[in-house]
């Protein structure tokens, strides 16, 4: 027979509450105890039951354990925050490459030149020239690819024509043949319709 399961939820009866408390804590320590020796491992436990008492258990001492995380914690908080500094460091880092690099977009669409100096109005100049002399390379070069395009289209579009034109020549002249013959055979009729024409109006003649 299998035990029951027990739904986990608060039992509302005070004395079958501190039966299972007590079961349960005995039972937790026990784990804790065992786990302790077999993994090696330094553990500590505070309970609190519902009426305000205190049972613990450690495997060594509780003030070592808690000692060690709260070193443990600090560590953990002093990483943290050299994470969070370096990543602010490099959120403010980001956002001045970011606001430079919209000054000179700026400046490439002809505002905020103001400031400017000759010396960087010059060089501002080069480098839209340089833009423009990449920007018409590339532009000749679609061209370039398209007129190919068109030009490979149209040979296919010739082939196509050609071979179009010959098919309907081909039609066109085995039509004529096969009229010519359909007009020889209307002139020169079968001599064999003159033969038995002619057998008729013997018989027709020896009755008589």
């Amino acid at each position: 027979m299998t035990r029951r399961k027990i739904p986990i939820k608060k039992i509302d009866n005070v004395t079958a509450r501190q039966v299972t408390f007590s079961k349960r804590r005995r039972g937790l320590f026990k784990k804790a105890h065992e786990l302790s020796i077999l993994c090696d491992a330094d553990i500590a436990l505070l309970v609190f039951s519902s009426t305000g008492k205190l049972f613990d258990y450690a495997s060594s001492s509780i003030q070592q354990v808690i000692e060690r995380y709260d070193q443990h914690s600090a560590i953990q908080i002093q990483g943290k925050s050299s994470v969070n500094l370096q990543l602010e460091g490099d959120e403010n880092e980001l956002q001045k490459v970011v606001a430079q690099k919209t000054h000179e977009l700026r400046q490439l669409n002809g505002e905020e030149l103001q400031g400017c100096t000759l010396e960087e109005l010059q060089t501002l100049e080069e480098r839209l020239e340089r833009g423009l002399s990449r920007l018409s390379k590339t532009k000749d070069e679609r061209i370039l690819i398209q007129i190919n395009a068109l030009k490979k289209k149209g040979i296919q579009l010739m082939k196509e024509n050609r071979r179009m034109k010959q098919s309907l020549v081909h039609e066109q002249g085995q039509s004529s043949e096969s009229i010519i013959i359909c007009s020889s055979s209307d002139i020169n009729p079968p001599q064999d319709c003159g033969s038995s024409d002619k057998s008729l109006r013997l018989g027709l003649s020896l009755f008589k």
